[in-house]
């Protein structure tokens, strides 16, 4: 490979790591490096509408892949646009590499158009950031993969000089690797051990860091045996079948208050790959509730509060294997009542009769989009009803963002979903309020010519703030997102919409929608009541 210039270097080392996708508004200085994965195949460059939207792809495609999601900004907006889904990345624990323009030597710290410090921007949004440079543009892509994807996976930002694209890459040199976690402490391994054989009704917390180890059959596994229950994090979704005799519920979404009635009888939880980014212990755990933790990182909790009796951390699977090799009888649970519990929960947020609000078009969707089909959804109302409400087969087939919990994420996540599993169906589910914020990424569907389905909440509302101005008897004011009316017209970016008032209505557009080989809207016209007596619920008894 010698001679290659930086911008056919990188292109092929972000290849190698696994990136099919970049993503990104492109700028003078990005010719080069658009040139390199035009003419180098396995790879290639997506033009999105906003940065913003290329680096919520990135995001998913670091999730759904395993490899660093890339999105690239330009100067000053650019990376300031693209920083929204990069903090994403960071909080919801999504590897990526966040690439952006950067000043060439002379010109930095200099008064010039366009002109921040990007290394400053990206440092607290990112696990790392640094400059690429000629000589040493292995090693840094190597280390930067490898830190994104070590520990809780995240963002690391590089910075390109202008320029720096067509000089001459540096020999060839360290090949990105994946780092092992590391093996827990003997000793602490012993104390988890022994506080789960002390506990009588111990509860397994099972959270994000879980997610990505495919060990959900061993925790329903280990559920069986013990007779425990086994609450989730709302991205923890499909770690355990909502089937499943231990199957307790979410923490955190709708009816959360119903889930808390199981959780608060418990006399240890027993937090598996539990990440307090989604939700911290403290706003669900009863005072005084032990804690026994597995986790890739030290348990953050208020010990005052939370006794923390067994830390493990490093290798989550190793830390489980130590529980399956316990020998114990069942503990003390009576799954019977968690079983009712659950199935009162699930009866509550199922539609009226002939109603057509949210739990029925939910319910419609989960209907006609297959099993194995991909759902991603967007911030609000609803988001709070699928983290309860959505069957969820198994991790990754709902997408959502709850560390970050920006709005704008279920439309680029559905068509970063599309491009990396082309095999399934896919859709996304949006309020007609976060529906806004990214519409214009219809336009790369389009240009992708990928086959997938919005389907549009419309009630005009943001319903979660409504809520909580009523609460507080407040007047309305500020939330409705019109007045009145649909999101308007038969197509938005040459993207057809169906607009559905009933259910009957919404199944016929929805199978027709699944159907087309193009990009799809269908809107659903619901009632936001309904969400009232569901969601923002007390998390303690």
């Amino acid at each position: 490979m010698s001679g290659e210039t930086v911008a056919l270097r990188l292109v092929r080392r972000l290849r190698d790591m696994g990136v099919r996708h970049v993503f990104g508004v492109p700028s003078g200085g990005w010719v080069d490096y658009m040139e390199a994965l035009r003419e180098t195949d396995g790879i290639d460059f997506v033009l999105t509408s906003h940065e913003g939207g290329a680096s919520f792809m990135a995001d998913v495609c670091g999730r759904l892949t395993g490899a660093p999601g890339v999105c690239f900004g330009t100067f000053g907006p650019g990376a300031t646009n693209l920083s929204t889904g990069v903090g994403g990345a960071l909080l919801d624990r999504s590897p990526m590499i966040a690439l952006t323009d950067e000043m060439p030597a002379a010109m930095r710290g200099r008064v010039t158009q366009m002109g921040i410090d990007h290394q400053a921007l990206f440092a607290p949004i990112t696990k790392k950031t640094v400059r690429l440079d000629a000589a040493n543009i292995d090693a840094i892509l190597a280390d930067a993969a490898a830190v994104a994807l070590e520990g809780r996976a995240g963002p690391v930002h590089i910075g390109l000089p202008v320029g720096l694209s067509a000089e001459i890459a540096g020999g060839e040199g360290e090949v990105a690797v994946a780092p092992a976690p590391p093996a827990p402490d003997a000793a602490q391994l012993d104390a988890l051990v022994t506080a789960f054989r002390a506990a009588r009704k111990p509860v397994l917390a099972i959270g994000l860091s879980a997610t990505r180890l495919g060990i959900g059959g061993r925790i329903a596994a280990l559920a069986e045996r013990f007779a425990l229950p086994v609450v989730l994090t709302p991205m923890a979704k499909g770690m355990l079948p909502e089937s499943h005799p231990g199957y307790a519920g979410v923490l955190f979404h709708a009816l959360s208050d119903e889930v808390a009635k199981t959780h608060a009888e418990a006399d240890l939880v027993v937090a598996i790959g539990y990440d307090p980014v989604e939700f911290n212990y403290e706003s669900w755990m009863r005072d005084g509730l032990p804690l026994a933790s597995i986790d890739i990182a030290p348990v953050d909790v208020d010990r005052a509060r939370h006794p923390v009796v067994a830390e493990v951390v490093g290798d989550i699977a190793a830390g489980l294997a130590a529980l399956e090799a316990v020998q114990a009888p069942r503990k003390d649970w009576a799954l019977e009542a968690v079983a009712a519990r659950k199935a009162a929960i699930f009866q509550r947020m199922r539609p009226q009769a002939g109603a057509m609000g949210p739990c029925a078009a939910l319910e419609v969707l989960r209907d006609v989009l297959p099993d194995d089909g991909i759902m991603t959804c967007d911030v609000g109302a609803h988001t709070h009803l699928i983290g309860q409400k959505w069957p969820t087969p198994a991790p990754g087939l709902q997408i959502m963002t709850n560390g970050w919990s920006a709005m704008g994420f279920g439309l680029p996540a559905a068509i970063a979903a599309k491009l990396c599993r082309p095999e399934k169906k896919v859709c996304a589910v949006v309020g007609d309020g976060g529906f806004l914020m990214t519409v214009g990424e219809l336009a790369t569907a389009v240009r992708e010519k990928l086959p997938i389905v919005v389907l549009v909440l419309t009630d005009n509302d943001l319903a979660l703030i409504r809520i909580k101005q009523q609460r507080k008897q407040n007047p309305i004011y500020g939330t409705p997102v019109r007045e009145e009316g649909t999101i308007g017209g038969p197509s938005l970016f040459g993207v057809p919409v169906t607009t559905a008032a009933t259910p009957e209505a919404l199944r016929a557009a929805l199978v027709e929608a699944f159907a087309a080989d193009g990009p799809r809207i269908v809107e659903a016209l619901v009632d936001s009541r309904e969400y009232d007596g569901l969601v923002l619920r007390k998390d303690k008894p």
